[in-house]
């Protein structure tokens, strides 16, 4: 197997700087073999309302382990509490607890699912009242960006002397 060396000076191939909306991109920022694995699509408002959420830390991890696998808007997620327990090195009865909380809380819905007649499976989770909460929080988030968007741009106006 031989390697590429990258183009030298006499080469005909001249690179040309990446710009900064192309790193944007996952595999600029995790590497290809990292974002291969899997990656989840998640909004910034759920880290930055969780106090407002009133989520504390092991319950936005569980919830986010909820989430993971949520990628289609009409096909609700699912996983089991034991992989969830595995990956947090938590006990399964206590993520249950958790899970139990943030249905509590109203933050996610949980649905039982069967094979056949009588064999449990997994639960799929409804994270529709979590969505909801996120939407009552947007515009006091908006807002607040807004507001400081105008403060930072007050300071950087060069002043009238």
């Amino acid at each position: 197997m031989k390697s590429k060396s990258p183009p030298t000076e006499s080469s005909n191939v001249i690179q040309l700087p990446v710009g900064k909306k192309e790193r944007r991109r996952a595999e600029d920022k995790w590497t290809g073999p990292v974002v291969r694995l899997g990656y989840t699509q998640l909004p910034s408002l759920l880290l930055k309302g969780q106090a407002k959420l009133k989520l504390t830390p092991v319950q936005l991890n569980v919830l986010l382990h909820i989430i993971e696998p949520w990628w289609d808007a009409d096909r609700l997620p699912w996983i089991a509490k034991d992989t969830i327990a595995q990956r947090m090195r938590k006990t399964p009865r206590s993520v249950q607890r958790v899970i139990t909380q943030l249905e509590q809380a109203g933050h996610i819905k949980r649905i039982e699912r069967f094979y056949g007649k009588k064999h449990q499976t997994a639960n799929a989770y409804s994270p529709a009242g979590l969505v909801k909460k996120l939407i009552a929080l947007e515009p006091e988030f908006r807002k607040a960006k807004e507001q400081n968007r105008l403060r930072k741009k007050k300071v950087e106006a060069p002043s009238a002397a």
